[in-house]
């Protein structure tokens, strides 16, 4: 059965999420994602906060830079989440927008032997395993975690061009694709990672004008795909595209300006129930 999810945009106040991860919880809501976008709201203490005031949802951070953590400060916390919160967190990394990483020191000039580098030793951490890798940016000497997971967690990876993509799928269980992915990029992308789960995040608005906000939105962003709109049924059909492609979830997205607490109960309450 296909996941549905929605986004907590980052432009939100970080004090307003308690509502809104209630809000989805009771709604039903599979899963709230949010983004670690510079310098808005921290990845970590907005999943733990989130997935503290839940009982059911899971939180999905989509997705934290990894230029950002030294791999081993990351392993401990997001071991440290999966033994209070078990499999209702959802860990998920990926380069960063290379102009912020930039501004913080952190811009590497190989952001994809970074991401395997990083992604490698993160797995084996949570796996419970002593790590010692001397590689071009991750160093560890026998570094073990006192808390491992006792199951380790999904890791979703996100990527964009080819190249990332297929490394994504070689060391992530879930591959997260950004809003703008149309259903025929979603499909060539499932072949390239037949073996895990894919991501998308989705544009998604309803009302009267909600073809031209998207249209705006992504006019704003410059992507060429910009999203669903129209009735629940209407987004539900669009939904069944990027399933029909391959997609494992779908998650969708506001604009910055929508209600996020009305967003989250739309979504559960209006466009879920007509998704199979």
């Amino acid at each position: 059965m296909t996941t549905i999810g929605a986004i907590f945009l980052p432009h939100n106040p970080p004090e307003s999420l308690r509502l809104v991860a209630r809000a989805a919880d009771q709604a039903g809501l599979e899963e709230l994602w949010l983004w670690e976008d510079c310098f808005r709201n921290g990845g970590l203490t907005a999943a733990t906060a989130a997935l503290a005031w839940t009982e059911n949802l899971r939180v999905g951070i989509g997705i934290m830079p990894v230029p950002f953590r030294n791999v081993a400060s990351l392993a401990m916390e997001i071991a440290t989440l999966g033994r209070i919160f078990g499999d209702r967190a959802l860990p998920g990394i990926g380069h960063g927008v290379q102009e912020w990483m930039g501004q913080v020191g952190g811009r590497a000039e190989s952001p994809l032997t970074l991401l395997r580098e990083y992604a490698t030793a993160l797995r084996a951490l949570l796996q419970g395993e002593s790590v010692t890798v001397s590689g071009r940016y991750v160093k560890l000497d026998n570094v073990r975690l006192d808390w491992p997971p006792a199951v380790p967690p999904v890791l979703s990876v996100a990527a964009g061009g080819p190249k990332t993509i297929a490394l994504a799928g070689e060391v992530g269980d879930a591959v997260v694709l950004s809003g703008g992915t149309s259903p025929a990029m979603v499909a060539a992308t499932a072949k390239v990672v037949a073996d895990a789960e894919l991501v998308v995040f989705v544009p998604a608005l309803t009302g009267p004008d909600a073809r031209a906000r998207l249209l705006a939105d992504a006019e704003f962003d410059k992507i060429e795909y910009p999203g669903l709109s129209g009735t629940p049924a209407e987004i539900a059909a669009g939904v069944a595209e990027f399933v029909a492609a391959g997609a494992s979830k779908v998650i969708l997205q506001p604009v910055a300006g929508e209600d996020p607490e009305t967003y989250v109960r739309f979504i559960a309450e209006e466009v879920r129930p007509l998704i199979d």
